[in-house]
């Protein structure tokens, strides 16, 4: 009877665990991280990514699992929802104790490597509209076109960054741009925006900011920062594995996390949208996010 790999029947996730600790690909660290977006309770559908990622730090000898909150979007957020998911967390029975985070933390650093592409001649500002951004970007079947701003000079697009953050300007009036390829047949890859002006009070920082960074720029960038050696997210983010890289692999972060995707947990004939949640709540159409008839934990 021939051997049998100490990883045979195990899921492909803790196969990739396996190997990485056995070559030691990580440090023999295994760290992982649930990071929802506080704008709004957490449902069903949340549970099989928490349970894995806090479930794996368990399992491990030294691991751990950091609950990070993904706040980048001033207009949506709210610390009503962090208290919640932490609760959710718990009731679940998971512990983060002192690893608990927000993507807000690093609005400085994230900054900084803004500026460091910038200097790199691998972003730039761009001051068209969103909707003509959208439109140039092209399609499946076609490239896309090229800003007329892609080759502004290094010193103006620092210069307006900088104008950017100081409140100069007005929403929608400037972004910056990371400049990758138009012609990627990755939509992902072209050019995406990294930056975007949004006038409104952050539920932690206040007016202290009135840029912020995108899910695409700031999410490797807090893995990064945390020393994240498993990033676990959804199929659907299979696409975005090539920015998360591409940003790591162009600024000053000493730690290189790696992104594996595994298939999110979808229901039949049940809404999982946070946004329709919102709205039954927000409409009165149930007593709240945790009215029992909704698929929120809270609700369970």
């Amino acid at each position: 009877m021939g051997s049998e790999s100490p990883t045979a029947g195990r899921d492909f996730v803790r196969q990739i665990i396996d190997r990485d600790l056995e070559t030691g690909a990580t440090g023999g660290r295994v760290i992982t991280r649930f990071p929802p977006e506080p704008n709004g309770f957490l449902h069903i559908g949340h549970a099989k990514s928490l349970v894995l990622n806090f479930g794996l730090a368990q399992e491990y000898a030294g691991a751990c699992c950091h609950l990070r909150f993904d706040d980048t979007n001033p207009a949506t957020e709210d610390l009503r929802y962090v208290r919640a998911i932490e609760e959710d967390v718990r009731w679940l029975g998971y512990e983060w104790s002192e690893h608990r985070y927000f993507a807000s933390d690093y609005f400085e650093e994230m900054y900084g490597f803004a500026e460091e592409l910038i200097q790199k001649e691998l972003a730039y500002v761009d001051s068209q509209s969103e909707e003509v951004i959208r439109e140039q970007r092209g399609t499946v079947t076609e490239p896309g076109r090229a800003s007329p701003h892609r080759e502004r000079a290094v010193a103006e697009s620092l210069r307006l960054f900088r104008d950017m953050r100081g409140g100069e300007h007005g929403d929608g009036e400037h972004v910056l741009r990371a400049k990758i390829d138009m012609g990627s047949a990755n939509m992902l890859m072209r050019d995406p925006v990294l930056y975007r002006i949004r006038h409104a009070e952050h539920y932690r920082t206040g007016g202290r900011w009135c840029i912020y960074p995108l899910y695409d720029y700031a999410h490797p960038l807090e893995d990064a920062l945390e020393g994240i050696t498993h990033s676990l997210c959804t199929l659907e983010f299979a696409n975005n594995r090539e920015i998360y890289d591409w940003v790591v692999e162009n600024v000053s972060v000493s730690h290189r996390p790696r992104q594996h995707e595994f298939a999110r947990l979808s229901l039949d004939y049940t809404v999982m949208s946070k946004r329709r949640f919102l709205r039954l709540v927000e409409e009165g159409d149930v007593a709240g996010w945790d009215d029992p008839r909704m698929p929120t934990l809270a609700g369970l």
